[in-house]
């Protein structure tokens, strides 16, 4: 089969549809709170869904099968980790951030530890999910790279690089996100999440449907074959990634990083409606993301069983287990269907794009433009310099994409990339809510540190899901100590009231 001309309609179509959508949540007279917290009126479950699709995208739905398909199903045990991390957001950081008018997760350390703190952690920020994000963009290519190479097939005399079709991607993922703010990237998530997990269950399907003997196959193949199914490994080491303990224990740290100290997430959450529907978005989107993982995994197991008796294409085409899920729509779905699930995949990593550079943009403008480079002017200038802030950001996730073309496997590189500069937010975030000692001296200190062991850790030869523990850790015990060589430091609750360091007892 393959795909066909109409499979390159339908993702063109679909692209100008889902922008077309994006753009048409432009509102006139918009203010900071429409354009970053979507005027605080979404409800909770599209803000469940959008979490969904900002913390998995196109990372999941091509990578995740690439990681059953070479070994098992013990990548869940990361997964577990993050429920965890969800009830201790909700408990700790969550009623902070819901106290007081906040449009970023780092007005919150402004408000503990004071105005240095924030702009450190504004920064780390910045730095931290724009090569994370950069990442995420290349991973459009690897699909875009499988569209491209039928065209010459199908007769079409045009000839693009990868570069040129991720640029296009970009500039139509600026055009909504520039326009629509917030509530364009919310809504759009969730046309693109019900698109390509239904791609997955019709890819589920079909893939059985062409595996002689169906799932009994399956299973008798999965077990000779080292058992696939394999979720826990429970004996502790330092070097292996995916075991129950660095899983349970990383999946945590890792996920209480990016979900409640990452202003990619916690913009999210600040868009509902109130604490309580932001705590139900949150908690429930672990149930689909456990779903999610756990379809794609099988879908990897059943890719592997599916190759046994059909031809596997050169090992140098393949290059990365990475385009293993989108190889087979190209090749096996049928015409029109495959089109639809590779430009959802496409939309997917469109739609996470949108939501980063919202976020970008919102810590850019409010944590450094707004207080401090060029303070006092109109809410109208603002919102004009926030999407100028997108247009800039879009020009730098583009240059990164293209650094990281060189990834092994573009999921496992995200979270690795992510963890170095998250974990001392973590630390620090645990530092300003769980102590009252800890003063702005000792988190600085304490953050410096903790990108430091991270970095260690990581040149020790540790698997990423220690890296944030390692640097959480020492962020947390080196900023509560170092607070006692400055103890005359004026120091502020979490709510922001000053106090006296001789009372912060």
């Amino acid at each position: 089969m393959g795909l066909h001309r109409l499979d390159l309609v339908i993702i063109a179509a679909y692209l100008a549809g889902v922008t077309a959508f994006g753009m048409s949540f432009r509102r006139r007279g918009a203010t900071l709170k429409d354009y970053f917290l979507g005027g605080r009126r979404i409800p909770w479950w599209a803000i469940s869904l959008s979490i969904v699709a900002a913390e998995t995208s196109v990372l999941t739905i091509i990578s995740t099968p690439g990681l059953s398909f070479a070994g098992n199903f013990e990548f869940l045990q990361l997964v577990l980790g993050y429920l965890l991390a969800r009830i201790v957001i909700v408990v700790v950081l969550l009623p902070h951030y819901f106290r007081g008018e906040l449009f970023t997760a780092y007005q919150l350390m402004q408000r503990r530890f004071g105005t240095r703190i924030k702009s450190l952690s504004a920064l780390i920020f910045l730095g931290g999910r724009a090569l994370a994000e950069g990442v995420r963009v290349w991973a459009v290519a690897i699909v875009v790279g499988v569209v491209l190479e039928a065209l010459p097939r199908l007769g079409f005399p045009w000839h693009f690089s990868e570069i040129q079709v991720i640029g296009l991607i970009a500039v139509l993922t600026l055009a909504y996100t520039f326009e629509g703010g917030m509530r364009a990237v919310i809504w759009t998530d969730f046309i693109q999440i019900c698109i390509y997990l239904f791609g997955a269950l019709v890819s589920f399907f079909l893939i059985l449907r062409g595996i002689p003997g169906g799932w009994a196959r399956v299973a008798y193949e999965a077990a000779v074959h080292g058992h696939k199914f394999q979720v826990f490994d429970f004996h502790f080491s330092w070097h292996v990634t995916y075991t129950f303990w660095s899983g349970l224990i990383g999946g945590m740290f890792l996920t209480t990083a990016t979900h409640g100290t990452d202003q990619l997430m916690v913009q999210r959450l600040l868009s509902a409606r109130n604490e309580r529907e932001s705590r139900w978005a949150l908690l429930s989107s672990w149930l689909v993301i456990f779903g999610q993982f756990a379809l794609f995994l099988v879908i990897g197991v059943m890719l592997f069983v599916f190759y046994q008796t059909h031809p596997l294409p050169a090992a140098g085409q393949f290059g990365r287990y990475d385009r293993l899920y989108p190889e087979y729509l190209a090749r096996y779905f049928p015409a029109g269907l495959g089109g639809l699930v590779i430009a959802a995949i496409i939309a997917a990593a469109m739609s996470n794009l949108s939501a980063a550079l919202n976020s970008l943009s919102s810590t850019t403008i409010m944590d450094f433009y707004k207080p401090h480079l060029n303070p006092g002017r109109s809410e109208r200038h603002y919102v004009w310099m926030s999407r100028l802030a997108t247009v800039g950001w879009t020009v730098v996730l583009s240059v990164v994409a293209y650094a990281s073309r060189d990834s092994k496997s573009v999921l496992e590189a995200g979270l690795a990339i992510i963890s170095y500069p998250f974990s001392a937010l973590l630390g620090v975030f645990m530092l300003g809510t769980l102590t009252r000692r800890a003063n702005e001296f000792g988190a600085m200190v304490g953050m410096v540190l903790g990108v430091i062991a991270a970095l260690a850790l990581w040149r020790l030869g540790l698997p990423f899901t220690w890296f944030i523990v390692g640097g959480t850790v020492t962020t947390f015990v080196t900023g509560y100590a170092a607070s006692w060589l400055r103890p005359r430091d004026r120091e502020h609750s979490i709510d922001g009231e000053p106090r006296p360091a001789e009372a912060a007892l």
